[in-house]
């Protein structure tokens, strides 16, 4: 067996797992019903299928500097994708966008905009102002 022939064959091999992935998650992009469900789909096979994709150009490719713009469209493939989704996501939560997600984990509507280290305090709900410091 030739070299070339193995690593065209494994090329193959990786390409078709990466397009099955990626035909998969934009299947699942139609058919899942709510949003969670489809930031999932759009993300994790998605990202898994370009990367598969990736690694078998670059076993077909044997350049140097192909392998390198490869590597780079991974790394920002794998920087950009889950992160703008999971904050895509939380951000459905909060404001009760998504559909699925308990009472008790959505955020009021007045607080929506309020991250965990701007709770607000019991005598800020009652109107009243803050207590004062003993040590005054």
């Amino acid at each position: 067996m030739n070299p070339d022939h193995v690593a065209d064959v494994v090329a193959l091999v990786f390409l078709t797992l990466g397009s099955m992935l990626c035909l998969c998650a934009a299947i699942a992009l139609v058919r899942f019903p709510d949003l969670l469900s489809r930031m999932h789909a759009a993300t994790k096979p998605q990202t898994l299928g370009l990367l598969l994709v990736l690694l078998g150009v670059g076993v077909g490719r044997h350049a140097g500097l192909d392998v390198g713009m490869l590597l780079l469209v991974a790394v920002f493939q794998l920087a950009t994708a889950p992160v703008s989704s999971h904050l895509l996501s939380r951000a459905a939560v909060h404001t009760g966008q998504a559909t699925g997600v308990r009472e008790d984990q959505r955020v009021p509507r007045k607080d929506a905009g309020q991250g965990p280290s701007s709770q607000r305090l019991p005598h800020e709900d009652a109107g009243q102002p803050p207590p004062s410091d003993p040590a005054d």
